[in-house]
């Protein structure tokens, strides 16, 4: 893809090896972050755990409900490469721009009732954290099936769980991550 791709087969050798980096850890760091961040949302929304338990024809819907509440990547940096205007806002070639993924995701004008994490959604996968264009995840197919799996095996052996103290977060102001999270499985 990054050979034949108008957008990337002319990097230069410091962006394709930034985007070779990427990756090689990105889906590291974001995935298991998913996995941590939907325990959470399954624990502190337990109507939310029984409907997937008794409609398992929602586990896709829980996955791209986690990725969405819980927004592995909080933001991502880039520079202008043409003068533009953005819903007003004049961004001018060279100027530094982020996207803000966590705020994306929960903007009431586009998610209803966005601070709420919902498993039986209308549109699950209307969310950013996968980004989007050039700069959209490659790995986000294989990030949703390695968590639908999880939660499938999960389910089959229909495991609960119980947090049994504070999450410890990552220092981090762009991966919204945890450290630990001491949670006890109960029948």
């Amino acid at each position: 893809m990054l050979a034949h791709s108008e957008a990337t087969r002319n990097l230069q050798a410091r962006e394709f090896i930034g985007t070779i980096a990427l990756l090689i850890v990105g889906g590291n760091d974001t995935t298991r972050n998913s996995m941590t961040g939907g325990l959470m949302a399954l624990v502190e929304n337990p109507e939310q755990f029984e409907l997937v338990r008794s409609r398992r024809e929602l586990v896709p819907n829980l996955v791209s409900e986690t990725i969405r509440y819980h927004t592995p990547v909080l933001h991502m940096r880039r520079t202008a490469r043409n003068d533009v205007e953005l819903a007003g806002r004049r961004i001018a070639k060279g100027d530094k721009v982020v996207m803000w993924y966590i705020s994306g995701n929960r903007d009431e004008d586009k998610i209803d009732r966005a601070d709420e994490f919902i498993v039986g959604r209308a549109k699950p996968r209307q969310h950013l954290a996968f980004g989007a264009g050039i700069h959209r995840c490659v790995g986000d197919r294989l990030a949703e099936q390695q968590i639908r799996i999880l939660w499938e095996e999960v389910l089959a052996r229909e495991l609960r769980f119980e947090m049994v103290g504070p999450p410890q977060r990552l220092y981090s102001n762009f991966i919204r991550g945890v450290r630990s999270l001491p949670v006890r499985i109960v029948s």
